[in-house]
């Protein structure tokens, strides 16, 4: 008999195999572009826009292999002459390589280009509604990407583009030593970061941006920028932190120092580490994605994080979860101070200007000031050599939510999935690697204090870009575009137990197979269990020999035969195990490897006695 016990994921299901269960679709026919990195969802317009090498692309949100709009947008003969020239073009970085696409208007996207190491910017028109069927380029409206868009394609820009004001995250020149957070296009001036100011920006990767608000009054509004950067204090052998910095939107600059600079910068460490014996930590320090989880407060969203480890000792990758109260908190706190090359690091102890620095003009704290240009000098000479805060934001919990060590590969993205189920609301991961996988994970509570991770399935893919609510997770790559059906319930087998060990929220055994799940007042619709995967409370009548997360199978052999004994785990959290049960005997023993039995791949062998 066979008895599906917990925990041993199987290998990762293929992308021949998400083709033929219909659970995915790829998208790729311009056999002369690569690079679809930049994803652009309008839910408005039911579509969803893809940046790459020399196109942009409008392609049906629902069915990425409908008829696209296409936008070919190269860059010019003579640009791509001069850049190979210059000595570029080793990978082919002299193209047009769309990294940035935002919404302008209800008609128009803003999009900008790599050029060529050229950056160029311009304006398409989408149409007012999807049926209208447009998506052209505006060619009379370009104009130049610097401060927008990076030079090199291999460099990512981040950005915002709020109230017609672009803010990016950018390296500025062609070299690629001048980067920045910069401000745009709009009404107010122009601003940037300290230019060649290490205590500001250090060799920067930029990874996002988000626009968070502080309070009810729109003048506290913050942008926030999440980068990793090479640590200013260890020049010779570079250590890489993590950050979490922030503007206010409304900052113009100071009046005789900083002046079209921002005089509100503010940045902070972002921490995950696991705690170990004697209070020694075990740092994630280069931040890779992040997922912002919006909730039924704007002002505090959950802020997921992807973190990697890629020293010569130790390497690995974990998941951080952030609460917007202990980022205000640090943020609010003591500054890191240091007067001399040789000084440590120490808390700012003395007398604080006013207003707080990083306050933003007439908010809830300044209604009287209308502008940073009204602040006193020792306010912005202060910001200038105090942008860093002293303290770290740690998790929640002080610890990592998922963490990968020992592995061959490395998490690279997130998106994060909220779903109904039976039993409550669960927040699913899905989690990007390296080696071309996404990884689908929950973490359930034991305890006050411990937390059981499940990984629901893995599958070969390429990159996690984007999640929506029509149920799809959109994957990009290199090479082309891919949707993934969230639920994919079918592969957990035909029986209830099955179903119900795979522990999968997205799905629940209906009284006939395992499908999607959908709150229904009928039991039978319902039968699923996140949280225990107990098949004999569920499925009670569906397997009747099943015993507390335990499915059994018999099967009967003839002294002096040979038989196959098999039975594939449906579910990730299953595992196999084969019990003898002699006749006239009530007393089961599990069939270890002997003389007799051959362990194959996939089943037990039995050559001799049963």
């Amino acid at each position: 008999m066979c008895a599906i016990l917990s925990l041993s994921p199987p290998p990762p299901h293929g992308y021949s195999h998400l083709k033929v269960t219909g659970t995915a679709h790829f998208f790729n026919f311009l056999l002369n572009s690569t690079d679809y990195r930049i994803l652009l969802k309008d839910e408005d317009h039911d579509r969803m826009y893809v940046g790459s090498k020399d196109y942009i692309l409008s392609l049906d949100l629902h069915d990425i292999n409908r008829e696209p709009l296409i936008i070919h947008w190269p860059a010019s003969q003579q640009r791509i002459d001069e850049c190979v020239l210059s000595g570029k073009n080793s990978n082919g970085e002299c193209g047009n390589f769309i990294r940035l696409i935002q919404p302008w208007n209800r008609t128009h996207l803003y999009v900008c280009g790599t050029g060529a190491y050229n950056p160029i910017c311009t304006f398409v028109n989408r149409g007012r509604k999807a049926q209208d069927y447009i998506f052209y380029l505006e060619p009379e409206r370009l104009e130049s990407g610097k401060g927008k868009c990076s030079y090199d394609p291999k460099v990512d820009t981040v950005s915002a583009l709020i109230n017609e004001e672009l803010y990016a995250g950018v390296y500025i020149d062609f070299m690629g030593t001048d980067a920045a957070i910069f401000r745009t296009m709009g009404k107010q001036t122009a601003m940037r970061t300290d230019q060649y100011n290490s205590r500001w920006l250090n060799d920067p990767a930029f990874v996002h941006a988000q626009l968070i608000p502080d309070s009810a009054e729109r003048n506290d509004d913050k942008l926030y920028f999440f980068f990793r950067e090479k640590s200013a204090d260890s020049p010779q052998s570079p250590v890489v932190y993590s950050r979490i910095g922030r503007i206010c939107l409304n900052d113009d600059g100071g009046h005789c120092c900083l002046v079209n600079k921002w005089s509100t910068f503010l940045k902070a460490r972002l921490i995950c580490s696991v705690p170990g014996p004697d209070g020694i930590e075990t740092h994630f320090d280069e931040l890779q994605d992040v997922f912002i989880q919006q909730t039924q407060d704007v002002k505090n969203p959950i802020i997921y994080a992807v973190f990697a480890a890629s020293g010569s000792v130790f390497k690995g990758s974990a998941v951080c979860v952030y609460s917007m109260a202990d980022i205000r908190m640090v943020f609010n706190g003591p500054f890191a101070h240091k007067e001399g090359p040789n000084y440590q690091w120490m808390p700012y102890t003395g007398k604080m200007p006013y207003p707080r620095p990083g306050t933003c003009p007439g908010g809830t704290f300044t209604p009287s000031m209308k502008s940073t240009k009204d602040y006193p000098d020792e306010v912005i000479n202060f910001m200038r050599t105090h942008p860093m805060m002293y303290n770290g934001v740690y998790p929640i919990h002080r610890q990592p939510l998922v963490v990968r060590t020992n592995v061959n590969y490395k998490f690279t993205t997130i998106a994060v999935d909220q779903v109904d189920a039976a039993d409550g609301r669960y927040e699913v991961l899905f989690l990007g690697t390296d080696r071309g996988t996404v990884q689908k994970v929950i973490v359930l509570p034991k305890d006050d204090t411990e937390t059981e991770e499940l990984m629901l399935e893995e599958v070969e893919v390429f990159k996690v870009r984007h999640c929506s609510p029509q149920q799809q997770l959109y994957v990009s790559s290199a090479i082309g575009l891919t949707h993934l059906a969230l639920h994919r319930c079918d592969v957990y087998g035909e029986a209830c137990a099955d179903c119900c060990l795979a522990r999968d929220p997205y799905c629940a055994w209906d009284g006939k197979s395992c499908s999607r799940y959908s709150a229904s007042s009928k039991r039978r619709s319902r039968r699923q269990d996140v949280r225990h995967g107990n098949p004999i409370r569920q499925c009670r009548g569906y397997n009747s020999n099943a015993s507390r997360n335990t499915v059994e199978a018999v099967q009967y052999g003839v002294e002096g035969s040979t038989a196959f004994l098999e039975c594939q785990p449906r579910s990730p959290q299953a595992t196999i195990k084969w019990l003898l049960q002699k006749d006239n005997s009530d007393r089961r023993k599990e069939l270890a490897v002997s003389p007799s039995f051959v362990k194959t791949e996939m089943v037990w062998k039995n050559l001799g006695l049963i």
